[in-house]
C-alpha cells in the first residue's frame, strides 16, 4: 500500500463528475453496492486486523502492510502486538528495540518503525491515550499520510472516505471504464461508496481487487459480483493502470468461459447448439469450435460450480447454477 488522497463524495448519483469521468457508471448504484457487500460478507480472506476495531491495531497493520506482502505481515503484526499491546506500551518502549523488531521481521524501511513509535507517543501525550477519529486529525500523527489516515478512520471508526489504492483503481477502471486519472478515480470511488459504510465498503472493494480483479482477472472463478455490469467483462479488455497489456486474453479459453456465463445470465437455460453461436460467431456444431469444444468449456464451468448441465432427450441443456 502507498499513501494517496481519497476525496469524499455524496455516495450516490453522478453529480460532480466531469464529462468522461465514468462513461459506464451504472444507474442502479444501490444494487451495485449491495452485490459487492454481500459477496464480501459471504467469504473473504480472514486477516486478523479485519476482526478488530482498535485503532492502534489497525494502524500497526496499515503501516506494516506498506509494500509488504500480507502473508508476511500476519505473524509480524501478531508478534508486535504481543510485545507492545497498547500505544502506552509502545510509547514507553526503547526506540532501538522497536527498530530491531522491524528489522528482524524483514519489514523494510525502518523509518516506519520510528514513526510508529513516535505516533504512539503522540496519542499518549497529545490525545490522552485516545486516538483521533477523522482522517484529517489522524494525519497529525507522525508518518501517517492521507491514505493511512483514511484507512484507520474507515476500519477503526467507520468514519472514512473512499479508499483509492492500486487495487481500487484497477477495479474502477475495468468495471466502469473510469479513465486513468487520480481525480476521476477519487470522485468515482466516493460516488459508489454508500454513506456511513466506509468500514465494510473499503474492505470489500479492496478485496475485490485483490481476489477477483487482480493483474490476472479471476472473474468467474472468484464469482465477481459485478460481472454483469463490468465494462472489461463485456468487452474482454482487461487492461488497467497497472496492467498495460494482456495480449493473451483475446481468443483465450478464459474469455470464452466468461462469454458462456454472461450469455447464460440472460436466459433461463439454453441447449448447447443455441448457446454456441452466442459464444462464438464461427460456432459450427461439427467444426473445430463446435459441440466438443463448447462441451469442454461447459464441463469446466460445471466442475467449478458455476453452471448445471441437464442431459436432455434432445441433447445437453445448460443453465447457471443457483
Amino acid at each position: 500500500m502507498t499513501d494517496s488522497d481519497a476525496i469524499a463524495g455524496e455516495g450516490g448519483g453522478t453529480e460532480g463528475l466531469a464529462e468522461g469521468d465514468a462513461p459506464e457508471l451504472p444507474a442502479d448504484l444501490g444494487a451495485v453496492r449491495e452485490a459487492l457487500v454481500e459477496w464480501y460478507e459471504a467469504d473473504h480472506r480472514d486477516f486478523p486486523w479485519r476482526r478488530t476495531e482498535d485503532p492502534y491495531e489497525v494502524l500497526v497493520s496499515e503501516v506494516m502492510s506498506q509494500q509488504t506482502q500480507l502473508d508476511r505481515v500476519v505473524p509480524a503484526w501478531e508478534d508486535f502486538l504481543d510485545e507492545w499491546p497498547t500505544t502506552a506500551d509502545l510509547a514507553a518502549a526503547d526506540r532501538g528495540d522497536v527498530v530491531s523488531f522491524w528489522s528482524d521481521h524483514s519489514l523494510g524501511y525502518n523509518n516506519r518503525a520510528k514513526y510508529l513509535h513516535e505516533a504512539a507517543g503522540q496519542v499518549e501525550d497529545d490525545y490522552g491515550g485516545e486516538f483521533p477519529e477523522s482522517p484529517d486529525e489522524l494525519q497529525e500523527l507522525m508518518g501517517v499520510g492521507p491514505y493511512t489516515a483514511n484507512a484507520v478512520a474507515s476500519f477503526a471508526f467507520n468514519n472514512g472516505d473512499a479508499v483509492v489504492d492500486t487495487n481500487v483503481k484497477r477495479v474502477l477502471h475495468r468495471a466502469f471504464a473510469v479513465p486513468d486519472d487520480d481525480a476521476a478515480f477519487a470522485r468515482v470511488a466516493s460516488l459508489v461508496m454508500p454513506d456511513g459504510e466506509s468500514r465494510v465498503w473499503n474492505n470489500a472493494i479492496m478485496e475485490l481487487g485483490g481476489v477477483a480483479c487482480g493483474t490476472t482477472p479471476r472473474c468467474d472463478e472468484a464469482g465477481c459480483p459485478w460481472r454483469g455490469r463490468c465494462h472489461a467483462y463485456e468487452t474482454g479488455d482487461f487492461t488497467a493502470p497497472d496492467v498495460p497489456e494482456q495480449p493473451s486474453f483475446e481468443g483465450s479459453r478464459r474469455q470464452f468461459r466468461g462469454r458462456v456465463v454472461r450469455t447464460l445470465g440472460e436466459y433461463d437455460e439454453l441447449p448447447l447448439d443455441e448457446l454456441g453461436p452466442r459464444v462464438r460467431v464461427d460456432y459450427a456444431p461439427d467444426g473445430e469450435h463446435g459441440r466438443e469444444w463448447l462441451r469442454g468449456l461447459v464441463d469446466d464451468l460445471d466442475d467449478d460450480g458455476l453452471v448445471d448441465v441437464d442431459e436432455g432427450a434432445d441433447g445437453p441443456v445448460v443453465c447457471l447454477r443457483d
